[in-house]
């Protein structure tokens, strides 16, 4: 059962709302005791309310309870706790510097974002009119954050939502000859970063550095393919096998982001201008394909869409909460929204 934390507070309350998905092995279900104040329903995430935890007070109530939530994380994916107060970028950072370690940086991330401190980050700065499909966070690396731990300082006036879709129902529903694919032949992720003026991230911004020999240490360290171009421009190759084990669980997972890299998903408009722009595909800013050089299709592209489609939700922001996804279980991506939206992301190993 979760524990009240050592608090002054005369009116604390725990209710904890377990979201189940259908998929879930029997011997959870097998195990359930409704002395722990649990309900069983369809929906992801797991939700953990407290009533009006001070950051410290939440730390004591995290560190009383970690089994628990950890046992809950590992089983759904990704776990929300409402009801802690988290009013600044310095309550997050207490929060996630006392409940977590052995962050790392977004170091050759994909997605425009500022650093804040030492290991928190906006969310991201893509255009707010559009959506941003559904991933692993950099799971085209050959190292990605185990956990991802998200809070919104201020919602959106309307849209803004984290969307998250669990990667075993993906596996399970994605199309059988997609994942002989994949399995069979892998995935090669191509960027083409500029010097500081073109389309896209610069590969400083990427890799954090204006040093040249930094960066390239860094590619050869993590099994990146690197070429320097013209006016001081580099090309990224990675590999990928697209379909992994969890790391504790061992069950499959869909872990990709080919729809992300395929231009088809940014629309006909904007494919037919990057078309227009370059001689080659692997020229565009990002770009994928089958690891043996073949070329995955539009066709392929959108039945991959549209299956992730079938299982994301759209879980509201509300302020004062905590947000911890399993970076393997669970993708996320984010509706495009109205307004100002300030949400922190912190990633750990």
């Amino acid at each position: 059962m979760l524990s009240q934390p050592n608090s002054c507070s005369k009116n604390f309350r725990v209710h904890v709302q377990v979201s189940i998905r259908l998929h879930l092995r029997n011997d959870f279900q097998n195990n359930f005791n409704p002395k722990n104040i649990m309900k069983a329903t369809l929906e992801l995430p797991q939700l953990i309310e407290v009533e009006g935890l001070e950051p410290y007070d939440f730390i004591s109530y995290y560190e009383n309870n970690k089994t628990a939530i950890e046992k809950g994380l590992e089983k759904n994916g990704a776990v929300k706790i409402k009801g802690v107060h988290i009013d600044t970028l310095d309550d997050f950072q207490k929060i996630v510097n006392a409940i977590s370690n052995k962050f790392l940086n977004y170091i050759d991330g994909n997605s425009p974002r500022t650093k804040l401190t030492g290991n928190v980050y906006t969310s991201t700065e893509f255009d707010k009119t559009r959506r941003i499909t559904m991933h692993n966070e950099l799971s085209y690396s050959t190292k990605w954050p185990k956990k991802l731990f998200f809070s919104c300082l201020k919602p959106a006036a309307t849209g803004g939502e984290t969307l998250l879709a669990d990667s075993r129902e993906i596996l399970n529903l994605m199309d059988k000859t997609i994942v002989g694919e994949i399995i069979n032949k892998g995935l090669f992720y191509i960027r083409n970063l500029h010097g500081g003026l073109g389309i896209g991230p610069s590969w400083q911004e990427t890799f954090e550095t204006n040093d040249r020999e930094q960066l390239e240490n860094y590619c050869k360290s993590h099994n990146i393919q690197f070429e320097w171009k013209d006016n001081d421009h580099l090309k990224l190759i990675q590999r990928s096998k697209g379909i992994i084990p969890h790391h504790i669980t061992r069950e499959m997972l869909w872990f990709n982001q080919i729809d992300q890299f395929h231009p088809s998903h940014l629309g006909e408009e904007l494919y037919e201008v990057l078309q227009s722009m370059y001689e080659s595909e692997t020229d565009y800013p990002m770009f994928v394909q089958f690891g043996d050089g073949t070329e995955i299709s539009e066709d392929m592209v959108n039945e991959i869409g549209r299956t992730i489609e079938k299982v994301t939700i759209a879980p509201k922001w509300e302020k004062d909460e905590l947000l911890i996804v399993d970076n393997e279980l669970i993708c996320h991506g984010r509706n495009p929204f109205t307004g100002t939206r300030r949400v922190l992301v912190s990633l750990s190993d």
